[in-house]
């Protein structure tokens, strides 16, 4: 876990018992899930392998060991995991770099609010430490207390360490923590660890359940919006 800028106090916003704001990357802020789609592709492709479009919602979301040792025993490819690892964070980065950096929708708008009314939020991704750095220069390190990056907890996504290290490091009681998640392995991960869950599929439906909310597009969701969620708790 690292901290981008030096950590905001914990406080519940005036009227709210929202504590903190725990954003997802891939997919939720940042329209990159059909680029790591689109890089796997083409790895397997010079490996001499064909992916089926079906597998793509099997591994979109999940860490990179998950979705990686998927392919690799799908297509029978001759490679390790690690030299895939570093294939397609390699793929990733060269494609961030040459075609910018696409935002979701409302996704520059809820950075800029959360910041504005200071509500401590955190960036926690299935991506590596790398990864991260590279896509938050163009999405912006002062809007986060803290990052956690998907090789720097023991258990990433499914697992409900990244959320539960996340809400401690902002001193944030997970319970009181909002998380806006785009996949099933996401929302499974936030609601492991406690949290009230904000969905916004990006490749495969999610319904809606107890302490998760559907939503179609960030667009959605303000400062309000996610205060409401803490109120409905009560």
């Amino acid at each position: 876990m690292t901290s981008t800028v030096p950590a905001l106090s914990t406080r519940a916003a005036e009227g709210s018992a929202l504590q903190a704001v725990l954003l997802d990357m891939d997919g939720t802020l940042v329209d990159t899930e059909g680029f790591w789609w689109d890089v796997e592709v083409e790895v397997f492709a010079a490996l001499g392998h064909t992916l089926d479009d079906s597998w793509r919602h099997v591994v979109v979301g999940g860490p990179m060991s998950r979705s990686a040792g998927f392919l690799i025993e799908a297509t029978g490819a001759d490679i390790t995991l690690a030299e895939l690892s570093v294939l397609l964070n390699r793929g990733f980065e060269d494609r961030i770099v040459g075609a910018g950096l696409p935002l979701m929708p409302g996704a520059a708008r809820l950075l800029a609010e959360l910041s504005e009314h200071g509500v401590p939020t955190a960036l926690v991704s299935a991506s590596h430490r790398r990864i991260i750095d590279r896509v938050l220069t163009g999405l912006g390190a002062h809007h986060f207390a803290l990052t956690v990056a998907g090789d720097e907890v023991a258990r990433t996504k499914p697992h409900p360490d990244p959320y539960l290290l996340a809400a401690a490091g902002l001193g944030a009681d997970p319970a009181r923590c909002a998380v806006v998640e785009d996949t099933a392995t996401g929302v499974a991960a936030a609601e492991a660890a406690g949290c009230h869950v904000v969905a916004v599929p990006s490749v495969s439906p999610i319904e809606p359940a107890h302490r998760r909310t559907v939503v179609t597009s960030l667009e959605q969701v303000d400062l309000t919006f996610l205060r409401g969620l803490m109120t409905e708790m009560r």
